[in-house]
């Protein structure tokens, strides 16, 4: 059991509680040992989502701070309707499109909300991406929208189910699949665009 009467260091907490319990520990006390938990927890993994989304270190490594920093300041408002991760992996891609959107003023990132209640067929088969060579698969994902390079890393690479691509980005899993379609024929076309094979 943990002593909260004595000043506490993240040492001092067993490695196996649940970030949900860590999260509750810390509303209720403000001991900053359990924020530092969270943060030796998820600082790399946010830092690996920014890089993979903003692609320069200098920029991924100032989102990390600020990704850390809205989840220290909002850390009331997680309210355990999805697991911690889900919540945080949500702050940080939102924050990254967000800083993306302002840089580069891109509006393919934008989704777009008359699809809301479509029902999509996939017509580009997952073996297609599955199956391309890591080399060039990294050029393509370079050259693709950033919003198109997030919800294809948010299936493949992180293996996100729809529902909880659907809770992230809250959309209806009916337009996160044609958000899906849609970025998956923008690889394939600039793929075959690029390879001409």
């Amino acid at each position: 059991m943990i002593n909260l009467l004595y000043p506490l260091l993240s040492s001092d907490i067993p490695k196996d509680v649940s970030d949900e319990d860590v999260v509750k520990l810390y509303l209720e006390t403000q001991n900053v040992a359990y924020f530092n938990i969270l943060y030796e927890r998820y600082s790399g993994k946010i830092f690996a989502k920014c890089i993979s989304l903003l692609k320069e270190e200098s920029s991924a490594e100032d989102a990390t701070q600020d990704v850390l920093m809205k989840i220290l300041l909002n850390m009331s408002k997680f309210g355990g309707r999805s697991r911690f991760s889900t919540w945080v992996y949500s702050i940080t891609y939102n924050y990254c499109i967000d800083y993306l959107r302002r840089k580069k003023k891109d509006p393919s990132v934008y989704v777009d909300d008359f699809i809301e209640n479509l029902d999509v067929e996939d017509d580009v088969d997952d073996r297609f991406l599955l199956e391309t060579n890591v080399k060039r698969l990294k050029v393509i994902l370079g050259e693709i929208p950033s919003g198109d390079k997030a919800i294809l890393l948010m299936k493949y690479q992180d293996e996100m189910s729809i529902r909880e691509m659907s809770g992230i980005l809250d959309k209806s899993e009916s337009a996160i699949k044609m958000k899906i379609k849609r970025a998956k024929q923008k690889f394939q076309k600039t793929y075959k665009e690029k390879y001409k094979e």
